[in-house]
């Protein structure tokens, strides 16, 4: 089955939910509504799905490969690149200043999930050279910014992002890269630099990366590590390509999934350009990146981006895999429905248990779509809206997401695509059906740009415990109000939807209790806990806005409005509220009651 981009439930998402009409009054957007929104949204599908699904198997048999310093990318990425960003796709969501189009995060971030629905080791590129592009605006110098901006924005250049070596993965205070500084002011880089996504391939003409060193004399640990700009070819005055860097691609990774993105191993410094001699001698050149050792500060830039990001990616292969189970579902016939309502073997989409897979499938998938949506918006508003106070409190609401829509949203894709291999039964375990490839590229999504676990922490330590639980709690009091709105639209839905959201509210407010009273007396009960409350949180916020949903719907029903979509949406609200933010209290007691017998086991008896 081809994917078929979710157009619809986006734009719902973006009007009611995330309020795109707000987004478009500030100067910045302006004019940037549904109207607009929508135009993009359907241009993107098309590419997406007429180019880039067709790629995503061929990716998923012919990966990339690597080849006497070379990494050839599978058939027909290069030119699939070449219309990404002749369409303009690349620069979406960046200033018009350096050739981006300006448009908010709220649509851009819709055109992400497509393009990583379509194909996920594609969408990997531009993905990270977002990143570099956020890092160097936010931190790089007005040279730095001339030199490289325009091209990352257009695409003609791709950005990486260097943190990982051998011994260093999430530790960065272990980062043993270092970098030389010149009488020029350049500096010279030495180091490896392993699990770099698109760190070589050859579907773009330079590639700028963004590396994590020391400088000499730097101090230990995390404060003395600097970023620099790294490039694969030297940039002439002109903008002109110069003579190539001293770093070289030494290997690609062999993957569980993905596997059309290369993953490189790149080497700075081992003073030969394509194994021949480096005239300049060692060293590859960098430049540095704002001031010396506020190099994590400037990468945590680029991080967050990608945190968001790779939390959309979650979403996106969850509904790639929803539609290949709906799809199979409805084709594949096997048994009698077990309520006699036919005589003849039936398709599986009559069965009650694939019925509850696939419902919750589209409910977790919706509600963290819902999600992302929202906290899209409130970064908008945050970047540009003309209010500080506003600009403040947005920032403290998507902050507090972000974790969310990173965790959450990941570990519910592996939850999704398991779901899509089941419904398939035999046929998903077999590679050529394809369920199987969502299956094993979703496992990364839970690992990279910061494993589960280091988002909870983060929710433990930066976003609940450091103001007390006010934003926390802040939240939940919106949460209140939908209740009150629930219920006071008197639906049986709604009253239904308004008992669950309640019970949720309520656990999640005893669990920030116990994390703000045991962060700094008892944190190991706290931490014990920090994975199962960033996975309450992210259920009870994506079933808050699917409560909102249902809230738009049954409004829109009383008008007759587009009748089959909002009855469907106020059917997914009201599954999600019985069959998955009905398990908030449950969390909540294994997080509250439950610390001691995480800790209790001696070492030795494991």
């Amino acid at each position: 089955m081809s994917y078929i981009a979710p157009v619809k439930d986006m734009l719902f998402n973006m009007q009611h939910l995330a309020g795109l009409d707000q987004i478009a009054q500030i100067p910045a957007f302006e004019d940037m509504g549904i109207e607009t929104a929508q135009a993009v949204l359907e241009e993107c599908a098309k590419l997406n799905e007429s180019v880039l699904v067709p790629l995503n198997w061929e990716g998923d048999k012919n990966p990339s490969f690597f080849k006497d310093g070379k990494v050839t990318t599978t058939p027909g990425f290069k030119e699939a690149y070449a219309q990404f960003t002749e369409g303009g796709w690349q620069s979406l969501q960046h200033p018009a200043d350096f050739g981006g189009q300006g448009l908010p995060k709220t649509i851009g971030a819709a055109c992400g999930e497509m393009l990583n629905s379509a194909n996920m080791s594609f969408a990997l590129c531009p993905m990270l050279t977002d990143g570099a592009i956020e890092a160097l605006l936010t931190a790089g110098s007005d040279a730095l910014k001339a030199t490289y901006l325009d091209k990352l924005v257009s695409g003609q250049w791709t950005g990486t992002m260097n943190l990982t070596e051998p011994q260093a993965g999430s530790d960065l205070a272990a980062v043993r890269t270092r970098a030389e500084p010149q009488p020029d002011g350049t500096y010279k880089v030495f180091g490896t630099k392993i699990f770099i996504t698109y760190g070589e391939h050859d579907m773009a003409e330079n590639i700028i990366h963004l590396v994590l060193a020391r400088v000499q004399g730097a101090p230990e640990g995390v404060k003395g590590i600097s970023l620099f700009v790294v490039p694969k070819f030297m940039v002439n005055a002109d903008g002109s390509l110069g003579a190539r860097n001293d770093v070289q691609c030494v290997s690609i990774e062999h993957k569980m999934g993905i596997k059309a993105s290369p993953t490189a191993v790149l080497q700075y410094g081992d003073g030969t350009v394509g194994g021949v001699a480096d005239s300049a001698g060692p060293g590859a050149v960098g430049f540095l990146v704002g001031e010396e050792n506020r190099g994590l500060e400037y990468m945590f830039i680029m991080m967050n981006a990608a945190r968001y990001a790779v939390g959309v990616q979650g979403i996106s292969i969850a509904e790639r895999a929803y539609q290949k189970a709906v799809q199979f579902s409805r084709d594949r016939v096997q048994s009698r429905p077990v309520d006699g309502s036919m005589k003849t073997s039936a398709p599986i989409i009559h069965h009650p248990d694939v019925r509850r897979m696939l419902m919750t499938m589209r409910a977790y998938t919706e509600g963290c779509r819902a999600m992302a949506s929202v906290a899209a918006a409130a970064y908008d508003a945050s970047h540009h809206h003309p209010d500080a106070a506003t600009r403040k409190d947005n920032l403290a609401f998507y902050e507090f997401l972000v974790p969310l829509v990173k965790g959450f949203s990941t570990e519910m894709s592996l939850e999704v695509t398991s779901l899509g291999v089941q419904v398939h039964g035999g046929m998903g375990f077999i590679e050529e059906t394809g369920a199987a490839q969502y299956y094993r590229d979703a496992k990364i999504l839970t690992i990279y740009e910061g494993t589960t676990a280091i988002q909870a922490n983060d929710l433990v330590g930066r976003k609940t415990g450091r103001d007390g639980g006010q934003t926390a709690k802040g939240i939940a009091a919106q949460i209140a109000r939908t209740e009150a709105e629930l219920i006071q639209q008197g639906s049986a839905h709604a009253a239904a939807v308004a008992a669950r959201l309640k019970a949720a509210r309520e656990a999640f407010l005893n669990v920030v209790d116990f994390v703000v009273a045991g962060g700094k007396s008892n944190p190991n009960a706290v931490f014990a806990g920090s994975v199962p409350y960033l996975m309450l949180t992210g259920n009870l916020v994506a079933g808050w806005q699917l409560a909102r949903a249902l809230l738009v719907a049954q409004e829109a029903l009383t008008k007759g409005e587009d009748v089959a979509f909002m009855q469907a949406k106020i059917t997914t609200a009201r599954f999600y509220a019985d069959h998955i933010l009905s398990k908030v209290p449950g969390v909540r007691d294994s997080i509250v009651d439950g610390a001691d017998s995480v800790t209790d086991m001696a070492l030795e008896a494991f």
